[in-house]
């Protein structure tokens, strides 16, 4: 018995580290409590990106009766700072600071950036909602100065905490870090959606006041307690003394890294490629497939059980050392097949194949997804995380938010006309719309395929090391 006692022992903590979430994502350098509580800062992010697309989206137009064309101006707005992110990052890089550090100053100031525009932003919302022209003006303008505010610190935050978790994080294990902070950005964007939703259940002004700061409050002590001797002070390391490098250099310095310009130039197709249909699934069911509303709410878990099945098997496959461009275009590949049956769905009238389609959809832009991540992450040099991480970000945030708002766009202008007749007697259909924007989505893909395509033939070093990826990783 003696003797049994230790060999189930080690068999379990083997056991633990294969299946427990996240565990294998912690290191001695960066053990799993000092990540959790890292990991805090994506947490209020994701409580303001519910609270801009979802919570107050809803609330601006049916219970404040905002115009829906100014809710989607407002909340397009932060979108404005997400090509920023590439000099956030390389300011990071290269803060100069008596105190010696380089990520906590930009976290701290997101952090007040968000914590500003949400203490505002309740008030304007109400001045908006105003009948007199004098209060439609200030609404507007109070309006749009909080959600710039919060725009610009959610995505300040953002890319100075993954680039302090990737400076903790040995280089190894790097990839599931930042994977494991992207899960608790999903976490948190769950959880404060349920909690909205309960604390709003009963609307009044007042609630909308006391939820919305609330929020603001919750974020500001959620980042101190994530920035809490996180990061080492090394005065020497941010001297004024030091010479700050041109962001043209190091920009060139990270091109020549491998390839990055056609890597970003894939995250960026390839991300428009996957989220173009964001807001047209579900109406597609609805109007096209005559699915109940339960019915096309079920798309939502489908997507994301692919989405999950597509992040086990490109994690095996990236743990047995295979190429993550190969990776990449093998869920540019899955897209095609997905777009391919969500198209066919229509004149089949075959919920089964459309709900199969949108499986699809969520389970190639989990491979792709992880693949492009893997590969950004590999042009990091010589501490220029933040420049990298930042880039990527930017593109890909960028590229969502453009292809969200254009495929909108081209849906409502096409079914027009379409049902005007400018189209053909052929096309004269409510389902043109929505087919056109799949049809893009699928020559955004190929043009994936195209880009990624040198980079599986060159097989850069950089990206030839065995990554080991567990569940864990779960980049968005």
């Amino acid at each position: 018995m003696t003797r049994l006692a230790p060999s189930l022992a080690q068999g379990w903590m083997r056991l633990g580290s294969r299946f427990l979430p996240f565990a294998d994502a912690a290191t001695s350098e960066l053990p799993l409590s000092r990540l959790m509580r890292l990991s805090l800062f994506q947490v209020s992010v994701g409580i303001s990106v519910v609270l801009l697309n979802g919570t107050l989206n809803r609330v601006m137009i049916v219970e404040l009766g905002v115009p829906s064309w100014l809710v989607a101006l407002m909340v397009a707005l932060p979108l404005v700072f997400a090509p920023l992110r590439v000099l956030i990052g390389f300011r990071s890089d290269h803060h100069r600071s008596v105190l010696g550090w380089r990520r906590v100053p930009y976290i701290w100031m997101g952090t007040l950036l968000q914590f500003g525009g949400l203490a505002i932003m309740p008030f304007a919302l109400l001045v908006l909602s105003g009948d007199e022209p004098g209060q439609i003006i200030v609404g507007r303008i109070g309006a749009a100065i909080a959600f710039l505010l919060v725009g610009a610190g959610l995505h300040t935050t953002q890319t100075a905490g993954l680039s302090l978790a990737t400076d903790l994080a040995p280089e190894n294990s790097r990839p599931r870090v930042v994977a494991f902070l992207y899960v608790m950005l999903m976490l948190g964007m769950m959880a404060s959606a349920l909690a909205f939703g309960a604390l709003l259940a009963n609307f009044s002004e007042m609630r909308l006041i006391q939820v919305v700061q609330g929020a603001a409050l919750t974020e500001m002590v959620l980042n101190v307690i994530a920035l809490w001797k996180q990061e080492a002070r090394d005065p020497s390391r941010t001297s004024a003394a030091n010479v700050r490098p041109r962001f043209q250099d190091s920009w060139r310095k990270f091109q020549d890294a491998g390839g990055s310009s056609r890597v970003l130039l894939a995250v960026g197709l390839g991300t428009a490629g996957f989220t173009m249909q964001d807001i047209l699934l579900e109406p597609y069911g609805a109007e096209i497939l005559h699915l109940t509303v339960g019915e096309t709410t079920s798309l939502t878990a489908l997507f994301a059980a692919g989405t999950l099945t597509g992040f086990a098997i490109s994690a095996r496959r990236l743990g047995n050392g295979s190429d993550p461009y190969r990776i990449a275009a093998l869920g540019a590949l899955v897209g095609l097949i997905a777009f391919s049956a969500v198209i066919f769905s229509a004149p089949m009238m075959s919920p089964l194949l459309f709900r199969i389609g949108t499986t699809l959809i969520g389970f190639g832009g989990g491979l792709f997804a992880v693949g492009t991540l893997t590969a950004a992450m590999a042009l990091a040099r010589d501490g220029a995380s933040g420049l990298a991480l930042g880039t990527w970000g930017a593109v890909q945030a960028t590229a969502a938010g453009a292809a969200i708002a254009g495929g909108g766009a081209i849906r409502d202008v096409m079914s027009a006309l379409a049902g005007q007749g400018h189209l053909g007697a052929a096309l004269a259909t409510p389902a043109t719309g929505y087919s056109i924007v799949y049809h893009i989505e699928i020559a955004l893909l190929f043009a994936t395929l195209a880009v990624i395509g040198p980079l599986v033939r060159s097989r850069h070093p950089a990206t030839q090391q065995k990554l080991e990826f567990g569940i864990a990783d779960f980049p968005n």
